[in-house]
């Protein structure tokens, strides 16, 4: 069941993120995290009350959720979007792929748990997998049809940055989620962060509302911001904790996997791209990281 939870997490997130281009093209990106977080909020305010088997928030327990709102809600998004819009896609998914290695080493780090062997080879099938796909030919050919002024304007390095800090808050939520996930239940938690989220971008969603036209947006752009904010606010995050209580960190990351993965097959199913042969064999792969870490193991 907890596997199940991460495996369906992470391909939410991957489809929801393929989804989102026409919100992008829609909404400034201060805006849509604001309205995402907003929406979200007027869905679930029954999550926020505590269970009666659930211990009052230490001064601790709150520092943590407001750490994983900032760094794996507010901060993640932003590195993410504008590092993007600086580096190529390739360079992107590259850098992307480290966050299963970098999620076991802060596991090992932090939360003293142990890497086997197993999980060791299920990180790197994660990380090759996504390695590949990301210089895929169809990864390359879209950015090698970008107009040389826009190439011009791109700072690779600044791009490349931002991404690996994305990693590194992609890495601090599942480490940060992992303690919490001992002291809280999984559904205050994604209220509580969203609504952190929602107080961290309030400034910038207030300013940029006030200088957008909501009267020109469609009504299919709003039901699909509806979906978009319950799926990246509420559902992803509930399977995501639900999942990390009873799985290890370092294990859980090898799960992040499917995140590119259902991207791209969203993609080839919905948006009509093609999946190359690059592409087909980095799903392969990806899968096998995935048994390998979900095997059980051998019983004395």
């Amino acid at each position: 069941m907890a596997y199940g939870c991460l495996a369906l997490s992470m391909s939410l997130v991957g489809a929801y993120v393929a989804l989102s281009k026409p919100l992008v093209v829609a909404f400034p990106v201060l805006l849509l995290a604001w309205l995402r977080f907003g929406i979200a909020a007027l869905a679930m305010p029954h999550w926020l009350k505590r269970t009666p088997d659930e211990p009052p928030m230490t001064r601790r327990t709150r520092g943590l959720v407001f750490l994983e709102s900032f760094l794996g809600n507010f901060l993640f998004s932003i590195c993410m979007l504008y590092g993007v819009s600086l580096t190529s896609a390739v360079s992107a998914g590259v850098i992307m792929a480290s966050i299963p290695a970098c999620v076991a080493v802060a596991s090992w780090l932090f939360l003293r748990e142990r890497i086997t062997a197993r999980i060791a080879m299920a990180i790197a099938c994660a990380a090759f997998g996504i390695g590949l796909l990301a210089l895929s030919p169809a990864h390359a050919s879209a950015h090698a049809t970008a107009s040389p002024s826009a190439m011009q304007s791109s700072l690779p390095w600044l791009g490349n940055l931002l991404v690996f800090c994305a990693v590194l808050c992609e890495t601090a939520y599942a480490v940060i989620g992992k303690s919490l996930t001992g002291r809280l239940g999984p559904k205050r938690i994604a209220s509580l962060i969203n609504l952190w989220g929602f107080v961290l971008s309030m400034p910038f969603g207030i300013w940029f509302a006030l200088q957008f036209d909501f009267t020109a947006v469609r009504l299919g752009t709003w039901a699909l911001l509806v979906a978009y904010a319950l799926a990246a606010s509420i559902w992803t995050v509930w399977l995501w904790m639900n999942g990390l209580r009873h799985v290890p960190a370092a294990q859980a990351s090898v799960f992040t996997v499917l995140l590119p993965v259902s991207a791209a097959l969203v993609g080839v199913l919905v948006l009509g791209e093609n999946l190359s042969s690059p592409q087909l064999l980095a799903f392969l792969i990806a899968l096998v990281g995935v048994v390998l870490a979900t095997w059980p193991a051998r019983r004395t």
